[in-house]
């Protein structure tokens, strides 16, 4: 199985411009592919320069970090489905607090409203049990059910409770920002 992970690098906000988005490109449990790109802190860059990485590659899932990159630079995972029809699990290791989210949004953006919808479109969160002992991830679906989902990121779970190639582009876009 072909399985994309994505995550973004570090940044100081106000100071820092851009950050690094790491997407790497796993085959069962070995980097196929990673690719590096740059992207906007608080842009709206993130979906568009993910797709054109995409675009390149084969794959069959993609694993998202959440979907607030280099602040408030959101990868749409709506568009991504739909782009290339393939499932995608928004993983979070806290529970989402999207209250929250709007409120900063509204306060820092004028274009909240657009940024918001990204949020909304989404589904449920599911709170799942990934492995025994370990605390729950938090996962939203698209294009996919959160058994299949649930199956997916417990194979991937080499290292702790991340999936391998969440684990691997974190660790890319971190060490080289």
């Amino acid at each position: 199985m072909l399985i994309v992970g994505v995550e973004d690098g570090s940044f100081q906000k106000g100071i820092t411009p851009e950050t690094l988005l790491a997407v790497v490109l796993f085959r069962h449990t070995s980097i196929e592919n990673v690719r590096i790109v740059k992207i906007i802190v608080d842009g709206l860059d993130a979906t568009e320069k993910l797709v054109e990485i995409l675009k390149e590659w084969e794959f069959d899932a993609v694993l998202l970090g959440g979907i607030s990159y280099a602040g408030f630079n959101l990868i749409d995972p709506i568009i991504i489905y739909e782009k290339f029809e393939k499932p995608v699990i928004v993983i979070s290791r806290t529970k989402p607090n999207n209250k929250a989210v709007k409120r900063a949004l509204q306060r820092h953006f004028e274009d909240w409203e657009t940024r918001w919808k990204v949020f909304q479109r989404l589904g449920p969160i599911h709170k799942v049990a990934i492995k025994r002992g370990e605390a729950p991830l938090y996962i939203e679906t698209v294009g996919a059910n959160v058994k299949w989902a649930s199956k997916v990121i417990g194979s991937l779970c080499f290292c702790g409770q991340v999936p391998e190639p969440l684990r691997a582009a974190r660790l890319i876009a971190r060490g080289l920002s």
